[in-house]
């Protein structure tokens, strides 16, 4: 498997664990819908959650939360739309991002809650 495949694995475990230490349920991982593709689908109280995760091993060219295009941003409420006619879904959602950066001697998670909508 290719290192930036690992480090997306990797970042995914984290952030999965990271989100259920903080009273989340996991819907869903890597939810697919047409072209998009969503990370991870959580449920907190009454509120759904499509989460994006950007990992990076530096910040030299910036923040991994900042990597979320326009683009991206589309494809998720594209995929979002179709998760909630799938499972009937009518509660609240929100788009957040988790990123995380690999350190040498730690590892940084921040969860950006409605980071996009």
């Amino acid at each position: 498997m290719a290192k930036h495949l690992r480090l997306g694995k990797r970042a995914e475990c984290l952030a999965s664990d990271y989100l259920l230490s903080r009273g989340y349920y996991i819907r869903d991982k890597n939810y697919r819908s047409g072209q998009s593709e969503v990370d991870i689908i959580a449920q907190k109280h009454q509120t759904l959650c499509f989460i994006e995760i950007k990992s990076k091993h530096s910040l030299q060219f910036g923040e991994p939360e900042n990597q979320i295009g326009i683009r991206k941003i589309k494809l998720y409420h594209q995929a979002a739309d179709s998760f909630q006619q799938e499972e009937k879904w009518h509660g609240e959602i929100q788009f957040d991002s988790i990123s995380i950066t690999f350190f040498p001697q730690a590892v940084k998670i921040e969860h950006f809650e409605d980071a996009f909508s």
